[in-house]
């Protein structure tokens, strides 16, 4: 089981950046690139570097069954046609629309624990805030998200991830083994959501997938399952990873926050440059589909090629002190999102969350301390992200 930190893992990066920004690691069986030209010329050409890495993994039903609407792990044309079917519900003007709701929750939350000195951050609102609004838009019960993180957990914890173990780790028979379970149960659950809205629609998104067709044919409840099950997961890991972030970022940079609290408008700058330094997703897998080359190296046809996220955001080349925490830093090409094709659909709300969060939170509360001894975060080579998070607050 591997031990690693945050710091272990850049650490890492930087060493293998010494290799070159593209190159080949035995152990991790991938080609790695790290640099942030290289990563955005591999993300955004899907024709060269395929997001279906489908013939890795083994043949288990209850994973096959849920990569059928995983548009995510698709590629054009299909990923274009299932992707403009959700498109229009995640535009900015539309998820503007959302800030007052999303102020609600938040407020609600807040109130939830309201007078108390201590409360865990994660579990009191950065996991609830984004899975209630996510589930309302799919109107999916908010109240059964002690089951959505319990999937959310098991299907991101790797404990085992390190330098040591190759990314096809991730997708072999004993991994697919171990996650079988909580897929069959999202699985039956979303089935059962998808097939009540089919009886009954209703005006959210669910309902408004069963009505949709692509490329001139209905989506079967079982393309459907894929869909929501992803919109629901990637709906809010990523927000509570930002925010949880954002806060422990701040506890350490007391400076900014005090920035923030004097003048709220850099919040949203602020958001970029813990979404650049701790990127939730650090890296995105690929397939090359022939032979091709990458930052002045050859990449052989059905490589397995790594996309550093949480590497490309540190390129000197590209980002002026790279570690150091600029909330004012301008411009700011983060690929925390991804690029090309695949950019984070949600990344719109992902942004107005936090940003109404902090917002709430800084004028709530003068101080926000974080208790590091306590504090419980991810595997950051799966995930850069607190679990649990506990802050001793004071009212402002």
């Amino acid at each position: 089981m591997t031990t690693s930190t945050l710091p272990d893992l850049f650490t890492w990066l930087e060493d293998a950046r010494r290799d070159g920004v593209v190159h080949y690691d035995e152990r991790q069986r991938s080609w790695l690139v790290l640099g942030h030209p290289e990563v955005t010329a591999v993300l955004g050409d899907p024709d060269r570097f395929s997001s279906d890495l489908g013939d890795l993994l083994p043949r288990q039903e209850d994973l096959e069954l849920f990569r059928r609407g995983n548009f995510v792990q698709m590629d054009p044309p299909r990923h274009d046609s299932l992707r403009r079917l959700v498109s229009r519900a995640f535009t900015p003007r539309v998820v503007a629309g959302l800030a007052p709701r999303v102020t609600a929750v938040t407020e609600e939350l807040l109130d939830g624990v309201a007078g108390a000195q201590r409360f865990d951050l994660v579990d009191d609102l950065a996991y609830p805030l984004p899975v209630i609004v996510i589930a309302e838009l799919l109107g999916i019960p908010a109240a059964d998200r002690p089951v959505f993180r319990r999937w959310a957990d098991a299907l991101f914890e790797r404990p085992e991830m390190g330098p040591d173990e190759p990314l096809v780790r991730m997708m072999d028979d004993q991994t697919v083994r171990t996650v079988a379970p909580v897929l069959r149960e999202m699985n039956e659950y979303l089935l059962r959501h998808v097939r009540a809205r089919r009886a009954a629609p209703g005006d959210d998104l669910t309902s408004a997938l069963v009505r949709a067709e692509a490329d001139g044919e209905r989506l079967d409840d079982e393309e459907i399952i894929g869909f929501v099950g992803l919109l629901l997961l990637a709906g809010h890991i990523t927000t509570t990873a930002t925010l949880g972030n954002t806060v422990v970022a701040l506890d350490q940079h007391p400076d900014a926050a005090a920035q923030l609290r004097a003048d709220p408008a850099l919040l949203p700058d602020a958001i970029e440059e813990v979404l650049r330094l701790r990127t939730p997703f650090p890296r995105l897998a690929r397939r090359a589909t022939a032979g091709t080359v990458v930052g002045g190296v050859s990449v052989p046809e059905g490589a397995v090629v790594t996309a550093w996220l949480a590497a490309a955001n540190r390129d000197r080349r590209v980002f002026a002190d790279p570690a150091r925490f600029d909330i004012r830093r301008s411009p700011n090409p983060h690929v925390t999102f991804g690029h090309g094709i695949h950019f984070c659909i949600g990344a719109p709300l992902a942004r107005l969350e936090a940003r109404i969060a902090m917002e709430l939170l800084l004028r709530r509360y003068r101080t926000i301390a974080v208790d590091t001894g306590a504090a419980v975060f991810r595997n950051p080579w799966v995930m850069l992200a607190p679990t649990k998070l506990p802050v001793a607050v004071d009212l402002a």
